[in-house]
């Protein structure tokens, strides 16, 4: 195949923190070898919201043709969708890529889908447990989150710890695979290189902020406000954390639209370096990570060209 998958590699992931220029980065690198993009982003699963995730769809399309994506546009907001969801349709999207002849590009910065998938964690299909769920019925919501951080002392997803019927469906699953490590029998033996985006921190910062102003500017706070009068609830938007937070907070007269830029500007820088921070640690437990200076894809087909020559 070309530049050497389906011999060496048979996986090529592009991680980096928000704003840095992955969407634009992946597309430009599956012209070039025959790809197609499986997104590895918790919120782009869901229809409606487009300039809060930063789908950037428009990038896909140049000169009449489009680089196929997966995983985007495949749920109604108020459809709960998991980490264990995400993994079993990665698997499906995976096969039928190469099935076709083209190369999977996974592309993302949500660090718990990309490690998950790359790291090949045991991600069990945990049924309710009624017994349990009645248990903590009248406990207090302090009392949850440290019954769930002796059982996991390692959150993944922050916004567990914060609603409730999250952080009691999180205890459910830490509880039911405290023992196990990883799930055997993976139906995918995966080969991935991962190429990351490393960006100097203040043209980061500033690219956020550029990034923020322009999608306010067209319309992401009329986005938010659709999906509320389409009957979504203010607790179900707020979960969805960041953009859709803080704008439904300003939505309901809890912050001015002043305070909202500079809220969210804050927010997502502070997002970006825990997303940075997440790769650091990815590479501390044995992913290899061959990091760029730019969103340039010559220089990812370079890299390939070196890696598998």
């Amino acid at each position: 195949m070309v530049c050497g998958f389906g011999g060496r590699f048979n996986l090529l992931v592009i991680l980096g923190p928000t704003a840095s220029g992955k969407t634009g980065l992946a597309v430009g690198v599956a012209r070039k070898i025959g790809g197609e993009i499986i997104s590895a982003d918790s919120r782009q699963v869901y229809r409606g919201m487009d300039l809060g995730t930063g789908k950037d769809l428009s990038e896909y399309s140049r000169n009449g043709t489009t680089v196929r994506c997966h995983l985007i546009d495949i749920l109604d907001p108020g459809e709960e969708f998991s980490i264990f969801a995400y993994r079993n349709l990665f698997y499906r999207a995976f096969r039928e890529i190469r099935e076709r002849g083209k190369i999977p590009i996974m592309v993302g910065g949500s660090g718990l889908y990309l490690e998950a998938v790359i790291k090949g964690y045991r991600l069990p299909a945990v049924p309710v447990d009624q017994k349990l769920r009645d248990e903590l019925a009248g406990e207090e919501m302090e009392f949850l989150r440290r019954r769930l951080l002796a059982l996991q002392p390692r959150v993944h997803n922050t916004t567990d710890l914060q609603d409730r019927e999250r952080l009691i469906r999180a205890i459910e699953i830490a509880q039911s695979s405290r023992d196990r490590d990883r799930e055997p029998g993976f139906p995918i033996t995966l080969s991935p290189l991962v190429v990351g985006i490393r960006c100097e921190r203040e043209a980061l910062r500033r690219k956020i902020t550029e990034r923020l102003r322009a999608r306010l500017a067209s319309g992401m706070i009329e986005e938010v406000k659709e999906l509320h009068e389409k009957g979504l609830a203010w607790e179900r938007i707020d979960s969805f954390g960041l953009e859709y937070r803080y704008i439904a907070l300003y939505l309901r007269g809890v912050i001015t639209r002043e305070a909202l830029f500079g809220i969210l500007n804050t927010r997502i820088h502070q997002y970006a370096k825990r997303q940075e921070t997440w790769f650091r640690r990815m590479e501390r437990n044995g992913v290899r990570i061959h990091w760029i200076e730019s969103s340039d894809a010559e220089a990812v087909i370079t890299l390939i060209s070196g890696l598998t020559a």
